[in-house]
């Protein structure tokens, strides 16, 4: 585990258990009509976690303003739910307890929850078409599932939006990195394939959450 003395980036690891069992659910994962949708696969529902329990809630339109999102800003994108068998696996509570314990959120904390595939389709796939950003939150965790064929996708936190990154780093299978979103900048290099005309993709879990603490704990 590493924190930074700043308290503003926290890495650790997922263990190969909750991987091995949150892992194949992304072969599964559908396209969508929005801008990115071709080649970002995503679910996303909103839940509830409250004594160590994911209580699902009935929400899965995702809108960011276009001060946040230059990319996507101020468009309404509606996402299929996670698989309720993804949601209620033991792999997702350890990810979710490691979440709260780490950002010290109270019990029935609402969290948003991204399961993403950026599937390498072109000679350099966007991880982030948004660029350098904020996702208009307090608390990110970002876990690296898996990358399969690919160069790149390195992670970039920055101080500053305008400044050089001052953390770069490949996530990955099982790596986390949380970060508070109210004071870091982050973004992530496009991927490319390694062997041509062999797909590659690179498989992430992302969840955020609103809260008054922001001291991130080891």
């Amino acid at each position: 585990m590493l924190s930074n003395r700043q308290s503003t980036l926290h890495l650790t690891q997922l263990s190969p258990e909750a991987l091995n069992q949150l892992s194949p659910s992304f072969a599964k994962l559908p396209s969508t009509e929005h801008a990115d949708g071709q080649y970002r696969l995503r679910r996303y529902s909103v839940i509830r976690f409250s004594k160590g329990k994911v209580i699902e809630q009935d929400r899965n339109v995702f809108v960011q303003t276009g001060d946040i999102n230059r990319f996507q800003g101020d468009v309404v994108r509606e996402f299929e739910p996670l698989l309720s068998s993804t949601l209620q696996s033991e792999g997702m509570r350890e990810i979710c307890e490691m979440f709260m314990a780490s950002n010290e959120l109270a019990d029935g904390q609402e969290i948003e929850i991204h399961q993403i595939r950026i599937a390498a389709v072109y000679d350099e796939t966007q991880v982030a078409p948004e660029g350098v950003h904020q996702d208009g939150f307090d608390h990110i965790a970002i876990i690296g599932v898996e990358r399969h064929n690919i160069v790149g996708g390195e992670i970039m936190l920055y101080n500053q939006r305008h400044e050089a990154p001052f953390y770069r780093q490949v996530l990955k299978n099982g790596d986390v990195a949380m970060l508070d979103d109210s004071r870091l900048w982050h973004n992530a290099s496009p991927i490319r394939t390694v062997k041509r005309g062999e797909k590659g993709h690179m498989d992430v879990f992302v969840l955020t959450a609103k809260g008054e603490n922001r001291a991130l704990q080891s």
